[in-house]
C-alpha cells in the first residue's frame, strides 16, 4: 500500500484499489456550508504530489481557476479574426495593424467578459496613451469595432457602445525634429537615453524597434533593421558612428539595452528616463520626444544632399513623410546659403 502523505486539507480515498489523493477546502457561505475538492493526478510521484499540493494552497492550480466567460474578449476576438466575410475586405496593412491593436487588448483582458467594460474604462485606455495619440485613437477605435460586431453579428446581449462618442485626438502635428543644442545636450542624459538616440539617428527605425534592437543585428558595416509597421526585416549600411557606439556598449545579454540576458529593456522604461532628463532641460525641451530623433535622421541626411529614395533606403520612412521633413531641411540650407551670400555681399561693398 502507499504510503500516505499527510498535510492539512489533503485527504486520501481509495478508488479501484488505489490510494488517491484530494486537495478539499471548506467554508460557509450564507450560511451554508460549501467545499471544493481537487482530486490531484500525481501519478505515484511523491515530488509531484508535493507541487500538486502547494499548487492548490497558493490558489493556482487549474482547477482553481475560473473559466472565461462565452463572452470573453478572446472568444470575440477570434470570432473576427475567423470571419472570412470580414477578412476578405481589410487588406493586408489593415489586416497587421488590427492584429496588433488586438493583442494589446488581449495581454490583460483575454479573459474578462466583454459586457464588464465601461466608458470609463475605455476612457482611461485612451488617456493612458496619450504620449501615443495615434495608437490611443486606434485602440478606442478597435474596441468599438470589436463590440458592433459582438453585438450586430454574433448576438451577444451587449449594451451601448462604450467606445462610442468619445472624443478622438485625431490628426496630431507631425513629431518636432530635435533642435541642434538638444542633441548636444544628450552627452548629459542616462545611458539608455543615449544609446537609444545613436539608433535611431543611425537607423531611423521607431522608438520601440530601436531600443530592441540586438547585438547579432550588427554584422561589420551592415545592419538589421526590423520595419515595425510591415513586419518585416531589412539589411541596411551602418554608419561609422553608429557602429562605434555599438562596439563600445558592454554586452549584458543578447540586446543592446538589456532587461535581462533574453529581454530588452522595455520603451516605456527608456521613455521614463527620457522624460525625467528632458525636465532637466526647461521649458524650451517640452515640445520634443524620442520620435523626433527619427524625424532628425531624415533632416540630417536630406541636409547632406541625400535623395528621397536614398533617405527612404535608410529610415524606410514613406514618400510623403520624407517629403515633409525635407521641406524643412531645404529651407534652412537654402535660408543659410542665401544669408551668407548676403553676408559676403555687403562684406564685398
Amino acid at each position: 500500500m502507499t504510503r500516505r502523505t499527510e498535510k492539512p486539507r489533503l485527504e486520501w480515498k481509495t478508488v479501484r484499489g488505489k490510494e488517491v489523493p484530494r486537495h478539499r477546502v471548506t467554508w460557509t457561505e450564507n450560511g451554508k456550508r460549501r467545499e471544493r475538492t481537487i482530486t490531484l493526478d500525481w501519478k505515484g510521484d511523491p515530488a509531484e504530489l508535493d507541487r500538486l499540493y502547494w499548487q492548490c494552497e497558493r490558489g493556482e492550480h487549474p482547477a482553481q481557476k475560473p473559466k472565461a466567460p462565452a463572452t470573453s474578449w478572446h472568444a470575440l476576438v477570434v470570432a473576427w479574426r475567423s470571419d472570412p466575410r470580414v477578412q476578405r475586405k481589410l487588406s493586408d496593412s489593415t489586416k497587421k495593424s488590427y492584429r496588433r491593436t488586438m493583442g494589446a487588448i488581449l495581454e490583460k483582458n483575454a479573459d474578462k467578459d466583454v459586457r464588464e467594460t465601461t466608458r470609463k474604462h475605455v476612457r482611461d485606455i485612451h488617456d493612458k496613451l496619450a504620449a501615443t495619440p495615434r495608437k490611443a485613437d486606434h485602440m478606442v477605435q478597435v474596441i468599438r469595432l470589436l463590440w458592433n460586431y459582438g453585438k450586430d453579428k454574433l448576438d451577444w446581449p451587449l449594451g451601448d457602445n462604450p467606445a462610442a462618442g468619445i472624443d478622438l485626438y485625431g490628426k496630431t502635428r507631425e513629431f518636432e525634429p530635435w533642435p541642434d543644442w538638444m542633441v548636444n545636450a544628450l552627452n548629459t542624459a542616462p545611458h539608455d537615453v543615449r544609446v537609444a538616440a545613436e539608433l535611431m539617428l543611425g537607423t531611423g527605425q521607431r522608438p520601440n524597434a530601436a531600443i530592441s534592437m540586438q547585438h547579432d543585428d550588427f554584422r561589420g558595416d551592415l545592419m538589421t533593421v526590423w520595419d515595425e509597421k510591415n513586419d518585416e526585416p531589412s539589411e541596411v549600411y551602418c554608419p561609422a558612428r553608429l557602429r562605434a557606439c555599438v562596439a563600445d556598449l558592454p554586452k549584458r545579454g543578447k540586446h543592446l539595452l538589456a532587461k535581462n540576458l533574453t529581454q530588452p529593456k522595455g520603451y516605456d522604461a527608456v521613455e521614463k528616463k527620457f522624460r525625467a532628463w528632458r525636465e532637466t532641460l526647461g521649458e524650451a525641451a517640452k515640445p520634443f520626444t524620442l520620435h523626433g530623433l527619427r524625424k532628425l535622421a531624415i533632416i540630417q541626411l536630406a541636409e547632406a544632399g541625400c535623395s528621397d529614395a536614398e533617405i527612404q533606403a535608410v529610415t524606410n520612412q514613406s514618400a510623403e513623410m520624407v517629403a515633409y521633413y525635407r521641406k524643412r531641411a531645404d529651407r534652412k540650407r537654402l535660408s543659410r546659403n542665401a544669408q551668407n551670400r548676403r553676408d559676403q555681399n555687403k562684406n564685398g561693398t
